[in-house]
């Protein structure tokens, strides 16, 4: 047999024992087969997509043992009870650990018994683990979450900058680099500090088909979040991402009130509760986590249903990472962001400041606006974003399930533009919009702006037609925010065509968006043995002190469901269900299945 073939079935038969799939999906073959090889690589794939399939059958292919960078301490310990389930032979070191946890993991590695070890990249650089790791057969560095390398990126780790410098110490051993969002620049910036230039690229498909996006504007932001939940996801998993800590904490205690089971998640909770809330959240079902950013990088929770947004990300990256959180089992989920005028004016006002305008923080901003406000399919421009082809017509975001429709704004446009002008460019939104409706209150009379050319010549459109042609004239750039921060708007230079009627604007004609019914999909979850399923694993997962999804994925239940095998060597056959696992779970899963046939 050729040692080429040979290789790849080798890689196969692993990913079919030890973690029970059937078939390896997108580029997750090639990937590995260089690795093994010894190839450095950076692997850019989807949220779900396997990516740490990547590095761990390569570890299992090669001599000594794997170590993987991972920058969060729950997610490493999410990767090595998943690895033990398996029968992988894997640990990991942190501060959160004790002395003599660390010392049996370091004599471990010393041994060669570990196959992967998984490291902070904070701990990675220091003196005694260069020490060690000197002293061990080191079969591949893996660099997870490897965008953080990125000083223009969401989720920059300045630790990340020091790796370069540690790998480069064993110039034989491969690296793989891998993340789910990466640019352009992004991607460079992996490939020089990390990997060096005979790197080879293996970019997949960025395209979450089982995610639908949609995109609304606020009316009442908390209303519209709880009809959402309680519509389409009464009982399912969730994160609601919010700008700030105040806000996440008192948004769960309005869940919380409602009937929900919330928490709050930030930076500025202690350790311990942070601790806490991630361990509920990854063991419960039905838990809802309100979060700053701070919360998600490396949450392997497979069944998230949604994730919603109560405020705009700073970046597409940032919101197709945060959103990629959701669904990483592949059934039907949901990314729901909410946004209004004041949301706007934030990310022009971020723009005016955007760290002394550095070009490619601007151009992200920019490009966030232009998506909240696209009138067409969504997914050419956030896939376009990481430079993938996509023609439209997705039939999976709100454009494409209810097409906007949109009107000639150019005259009103010019209109406010002018108020904005002769007001003084100096007041916000409410205020220009009295002016063009001619409302004579209080302070429309002090400032004397009744008699200005503009006030009364809107008279043809309400309120919340002149606010949202503000909002689109905001997000285009025709206006922006004064720099003092006083809530007032400017002109900018690009107006200038538009007064002068050297072109027109197009603007979408806002519409209320309200919670809709769930997707009718294929569900297991009417069969009463699904219960006694999940009951099984809760308890056998509560015993062994590890997340339920750890044992087996609700995927693997429903597949168990479908197949109701009555034997293990048929139980073997099911997807998700490896050597390992079958062997210390199959005589008792299998008794459930007899107690239910039984009962019918």
């Amino acid at each position: 047999m050729p040692a080429d073939v040979a290789h790849a079935e080798r890689a196969l038969n692993l990913l079919q024992t030890v973690f029970g799939y059937p078939n390896f999906r997108g580029q997750q073959a090639q990937i590995i087969d260089a690795v093994a090889r010894g190839s450095s690589a950076l692997a850019l794939m989807p949220t779900g997509g396997g990516k740490s399939l990547c590095y761990q059958i390569p570890a299992l292919m090669r001599d000594g043992t794997a170590v993987v960078v991972s920058p969060l301490i729950a997610l490493m310990r999410d990767q090595v009870e998943t690895l033990n389930q398996c029968g992988v032979r894997a640990g990991m070191l942190s501060a959160s650990q004790s002395v003599e946890n660390q010392r049996a993991v370091e004599a471990a590695l010393a041994e060669g018994s570990l196959d992967l070890l998984y490291v902070a990249p904070e701990r990675l650089v220091q003196s005694r683990t260069r020490h060690w790791l000197d002293q061990s057969k080191i079969a591949l560095f893996a660099i997870d979450e490897a965008h953080c390398v990125s000083q223009w990126g969401h989720d920059f780790r300045p630790e990340y900058l020091r790796l370069g410098d540690i790998v480069e110490r064993f110039p034989t051993v491969p690296r793989i680099a891998l993340t789910a969002t990466a640019d352009e620049t992004t991607r460079h910036e992996i490939i020089e500090r990390l990997l060096g230039p005979q790197a080879q690229v293996f970019v997949d498909s960025f395209d979450r088909t089982n995610i639908r996006y949609r995109i609304g504007l606020k009316h009442n932001p908390k209303a519209q979040l709880l009809a959402f939940i309680q519509t389409e996801h009464p009982h399912d998993a969730g994160i609601v991402y919010c700008a700030s800590r105040k806000k996440t904490e008192q948004l769960a205690q309005w869940l919380q009130n409602k009937g929900l089971k919330a928490l709050p998640y930030h930076a500025g909770l202690s350790a311990e509760a942070r601790h806490e809330h991630q361990a509920r959240f990854l063991n419960e079902d039905g838990l809802i986590m309100c979060a700053t950013i701070a919360f998600g990088m490396g949450i392997d929770k497979p069944n998230v249903r949604f994730v919603a947004h109560l405020d705009v990300p700073r970046s597409i990256e940032a919101y197709y990472q945060e959103t990629g959180r959701a669904g990483r089992d592949g059934a039907p989920s949901d990314a729901w962001l909410i946004y209004g005028i004041q949301d706007i004016i934030q990310v022009r006002r971020l723009l005016g400041e955007s760290l002394n305008n550095n070009a490619q923080d601007r151009s992200r901003l920019e490009a966030m606006l232009g998506f909240l406000e696209h009138c067409n399919c969504r997914r050419p421009v956030l896939l376009g974003y990481f430079n993938e082809h996509h023609p439209g017509h997705c039939g999976q975001c709100d454009n494409c399930l209810h097409p906007p429709q949109t009107w000639d704004a150019t005259e009103p446009a010019r209109k406010a533009l002018s108020c904005v002008f002769r007001t003084g460019q100096r007041f916000g939104a409410g205020h220009i919009v009295d002016v063009l409706r001619g409302v004579s209150n209080e302070r429309v009379l002090r400032l004397g702006h009744d008699k200005l050319s503009t006030f009364g010549i809107g008279l043809e459109l309400d309120q919340s037609q002149w606010l949202s042609i503000i909002r689109q004239l905001l997000a285009k750039g025709h206006i922006e925010p004064v720099p003092e921060g006083s809530g007032g708007l400017r002109l900018t230079e690009q107006s200038r065509a538009l007064l002068k009627n050297e072109t027109t604007l197009a603007c979408r004609i806002d519409t209320v968006t309200r919670a809709k019914k769930p997707r009718q999909r294929v569900t297991h979850h009417e069969d009463p043995l699904w219960a006694r399923l999940r009951q099984w694993r809760y308890e056998l997962a509560r015993e062994q002190g590890v997340p339920p999804y750890v044992i087996f994925h609700d995927k693997t239940l429903e597949a168990i469901i479908d197949a109701r095998p009555d034997s293990l060597e048929q139980l073997g056959q099911v997807h998700g269900v490896g050597r390992h696992k079958l062997k210390a779970h199959g005589e008792s899963l299998l008794e459930v299945l007899w107690r239910d046939s039984v009962s019918h």
